[in-house]
């Protein structure tokens, strides 16, 4: 590995010292300079783009070119003749201006359409092939390599430190433009351009009267060959790992026309390829994004999913997935378009956690817990999306998606305070939104928009749990001779006589939502204008639950409680909370020169109401005024300043109210309070983004504080000397504070991208601990860095490293806790011969308490193909994953309660070989 570093360096040092630069500045007819006008260099004798620039706010330029050499440099600007000039290159640099004249032909596109970037307006478009090496596969590896473009851990794109909320395919939705899906499957060599459509609106006729700044899309153009053919890929393999065989089938077919698409996705493995999460299934295609702002207002939606966790190949030792989805759009004439999406998904895993507990409270004993979990997911979602546009004044839209689940999961656990446990959960969610809106332009100074939402939700998750008991040692004086659960049991009311106690907790949480909104947009000028909103939001949310103990003669227990802190305490819930919102409010949108300032505020009449076992009620009626502002600076056309300042009301779900226990967990039992208020919080944050093409930079940063007012919190009341507790909620008698900062710089050397970036944030909440008041305050700050190359015909290589610090001080510990985690890491691919490919990733972690270390761990990958040249069909794969047969890796937690250390068990070494074979 330390060759290969030291011949890139060599290679990067002799690409610089054989270079110069051609410089000068470009500008109208009358003096004045143009921005962003596309300016290249073409190599006379190998006939191809040998360098390409950008003018900045002064018109400045520079092009690195080689000594000796004639170039035709060519300049180009929409509305002004293209220049083509001349110059042969000597051993020094070259310093020339440039006038460009008027023109309405708009000559010189053919040639902007070649150049690796162009900037339109608020369009960035990237020439796919002019990023591309060969070693690339899948859409994921060349978005990698565009500047100022991210794929963030969570496996979504990110521009300019803005996450993409939206992926189009020849201008249509791919999945609803879902980005994970799009760059984990569209083959990297039917990508022509991508385009990056900033301040995005899907809706044309409010794109003058809204500020998008912080919205993105991004458009994939397909080459010509791709268009009106199937294209795409199907790879099969085998391989072998320690304890099984692996298999892997994954279709992946396309078709483009201009009136109709077809994509199919298939999915069939067991080596740790999941494309789409359990996590990523219950959030995809059903969240419909407003068009307008938000109006101030916050509702938590009640849902009672049972405990499933995230897995993947750095976390589960066991993990088998299936996939089938198909996306199609018809368009049957210009005016009408017809999309949607059909998913199944089965995702079954195993996963092996040994988590080491530190308890906050001095009278709550550590814990080793050891947590072997199996666990199934089958889901299926589906979309249905109309948009009809009878002409630029009207457009109308409506949107039905929906999600099926059927899940379970089985624990079995050893702790060290509590034994032995089995757990078992199931459940049988569905979830089904309807969206419809309406925008009408009335006038050139009229505009209307209508958007209704409505959400049904039907969650019911059963739990069961069973630990281990001696009934003889119920009652020994020292409490250490008693069985962990034994206290905790006295005072839920459970019989103590049996040999397991045995707990049940039936749950089942409905939800009916309906979100209205008129917005009324008048123009007052071309500076100005008025947005006029009234609207509701009425919400119905039921709760019911019974909670009891199956004997060992199978006779079931209705248990009496007695726990401390939590009045009357009920084991069963019959709840149900109803909440309207009916508000109006007015924004103004100035621009000033650079400025774009809006003022706004919503009046709102809220309405809150719960009844408890049909008898009891809880009512909460009041008026809020709720301000806004927002301003933003733009200083040029790629950098801008957003300031912004904004009131809200959150609340609660019907969890949190519902007084009757639940049985979250077999150490964690837990009780709402009807009375509950609602929080307010206010929200400030700054945002900073550059995006310089002419010297290659791009930087963002993002400041935001939020302080909330009657945050609901817990109070937490563990047994003694047991790690079994009971909470309660209630209104925090202090106010929350949470700060966070971010920045990113990047830099390109010509053939070398470079980054820097950090992070910190502040955290500071009030929790009551066995009803005494408790201050958490933690702390958490972090640098990354990237070097890597980008060449076209050689190697590449990519290093990373990153180090975060996590400080956490609490009012109930004597002293701080201390982690610290270093995380560097090396990619390496390289396309040989025009037919090898060879890619390769290896990432170490260690992670440190208080100055010791506490967990280190490395994986490697590597894959090694061949096909005969670029355009081959078929190609062979050698993969190997988790070459170091890594057992386990660990991660650092730091809660309100407590600090744990948890052991991860993952993947073994799997070596599989593949056949794909490209339509």
């Amino acid at each position: 590995m330390k060759k290969i570093i030291f011949i890139a360096i060599l290679m990067v040092a002799s690409i610089t010292s054989a270079q110069i630069e051609i410089k000068g500045v470009v500008k109208d007819s009358i003096g004045n300079p143009l921005e962003m006008a596309n300016v290249i260099a073409l190599d006379t004798v190998a006939k191809k783009i040998a360098s390409y620039g950008f003018t900045d706010a002064n018109g400045n330029f520079k092009l690195d070119v080689n000594r000796n050499t004639v170039y035709n440099i060519k300049i180009s600007y929409i509305g002004f003749k293209e220049i083509s000039d001349f110059i042969k290159t000597a051993s020094s640099n070259v310093n020339k201006n440039y006038t460009m004249l008027e023109d309405n032909m708009l000559d010189g596109i053919e040639i902007v359409s070649k150049m690796p970037v162009t900037v339109k307006g608020d369009t960035i478009i990237y020439n796919a092939d002019s990023f591309k090496n060969g070693s690339e596969r899948k859409l994921k590896d060349v978005l990698e390599k565009l500047p100022g473009v991210e794929i963030n851990d969570a496996g979504q794109i990110e521009v300019e430190g803005k996450a993409v909320e939206k992926i189009m395919v020849d201008g249509k939705e791919f999945f609803s433009g879902d980005s994970k899906l799009a760059t984990e499957n569209i083959p990297s060599n039917a990508v022509d351009k991508i385009q990056v459509l900033r301040n995005y609106s899907n809706v044309s006729q409010l794109s003058g009267v809204q500020n998008n700044q912080d919205r993105v899309a991004i458009n994939i153009k397909l080459k010509e060959g791709k268009k009106n053919f199937w294209f795409g890929d199907i790879t099969a393999g085998a391989g072998n790992a320690p304890d099984t065989g692996l298999y892997l089938f994954q279709p992946k077919l396309f078709y483009y026309s201009p009136k109709y698409t077809i994509n199919v996705i298939g999915d069939v493995n067991n080596l740790g390829d999941v494309v789409l999460s359990r996590r990523d299934l219950r959030s995809f295609g059903g969240n419909f994004q407003s068009q307008s702002p938000s109006n101030g207002t916050n509702i938590s939606i009640g849902e009672a999913g049972i405990g499933f966790l995230t897995a993947n190949a750095n976390n589960a030792n066991r993990i088998e997935t299936k996939l089938s989805a198909l996306n199609f759009s018809y368009s049957p004439n210009k005016k009408l378009d017809l999309s949607g999406f059909l998913i199944w998904s089965s995702n079954s895993n195993g996963q092996r956690n040994i988590n080491t507990i530190d308890y906050i409270n001095p009278n709550t004993p550590d814990d080793v817990v050891d947590n072997t979990t199996d666990q199934t997911s089958n889901t299926g979602l589906f979309r249905f999306t109309t948009v009809y546009k009878k002409d630029f004044n009207n457009q109308l839209n409506y949107n039905l998606s929906g999600r099926f689940t059927n899940e379970f999961r089985v624990d079995n656990i050893n702790s060290r305070v509590l034994s032995d446990i089995t757990e078992t959960e199931n459940a049988t969610p569905y979830t089904i939104n309807q969206d419809f809106s309406y925008f009408y332009t009335a006038s050139e100074k009229s505009i209307f928009a209508l958007e209704v939402k409505h959400l049904l939700q039907d969650e019911d998750p059963f739990y069961i749990a069973s630990l281990e008991n001696d009934p003889n040692n119920n009652n020994e004086l020292d409490r250490n001779d008693r069985d962990g659960f034994d206290d905790a049991a006295a005072s839920l009311g459970l019989d103590r006589s049996n040999l397991f106690y045995n707990l049940e907790q039936d749950r089942r949480v409905k939800t009916n939502q309906l979100d209205a909104k008129l917005d009324y947009y008048y123009i007052l000028n071309s500076k100005s204008n008025l947005n006029f909103v009234g609207g509701t939001i009425l919400s119905n949310q039921n709760f019911n639950s019974r909670f009891f103990q199956i004997l060992d003669n199978g006779t079931q227990l209705n248990p009496t409680p007695t726990i401390n802190g939590i009045t009357d305490p009920q084991t069963t819930n019959d709840t149900e909370y109803n909440f309207a919102d009916f508000y109006a409010g007015v924004r103004y949108r100035l621009k000033a020169g650079i400025f774009t300032f809006t003022p706004g505020f919503t009046v709102h009449s809220y309405n809150s109401k719960n009844t408890q076992y049909g008898t009891e009620f809880f009512q909460d009626n009041f008026v809020r005024f709720l301000p806004e502002f927002q301003a933003i600076a733009q200083f040029k056309r790629s950098e801008s300043l957003r300031f912004s300042y904004r009131q809200q009301v959150n609340f609660t779900d019907v969890n949190q109210i519902a007084r009757g226990i639940v049985a979250n967990d077999y150490d964690s039992f837990f009780a709402g309070n009807a009375s509950l208020l609602n929080a307010s919080s206010h929200n400030v944050s700054l945002n900073y983004s550059s995006f310089n093409l002419f010297n290659g930079t791009n930087a963002f940063a993002r400041i935001n504080y939020n302080k909330t007012i009657d945050q609901v919190n817990r109070n937490t009341i563990f047994q003694p000397n047991s790690v079994v507790s009971t909470s309660t909620t209630l209104n925090s008698p202090l106010d929350n504070e949470n700060f966070t900062a971010f920045a990113n710089f990047g830099k390109r050397f010509r053939k070398i991208q470079t980054s820097l970036g950090g992070n910190f944030s502040y955290n500071k909440t009030y929790q009551f601990l066995n009803s005494l008041e408790n201050t958490n305050e933690s702390i958490s700050r972090g640098i990354n860095t990237r070097i890597g190359t980008n060449f076209t015909k050689a190697p590449n290589i990519s290093l990373r490293y990153s180090v975060s610090f996590q400080d956490q001080s609490n009012s109930s510990r004597a002293t701080d806790i201390k982690s610290v985690i270093h995380r560097p890491s090396i990619d390496f691919d390289a396309y040989i011969w025009d037919s090898v490919t060879l890619t390769s990733d290896y990432s170490f972690s260690e992670v440190r308490q208080n100055g010791n270390s506490t967990n280190n761990f490395s994986v490697w990958n590597a894959k090694l193909a061949y096909r005969k040249d670029r355009d081959a069909k078929w190609e062979y794969e050698l993969v190997g994953n988790n070459l170091l047969a890594t057992g386990s890796q660990a991660s650092v937690n730091q809660g309100i309660i407590s600090f744990s250390i948890n052991e991860r068990f993952i993947l073994p070494r799997f070596v599989s070989f593949r056949v794909r074979y490209s339509l």
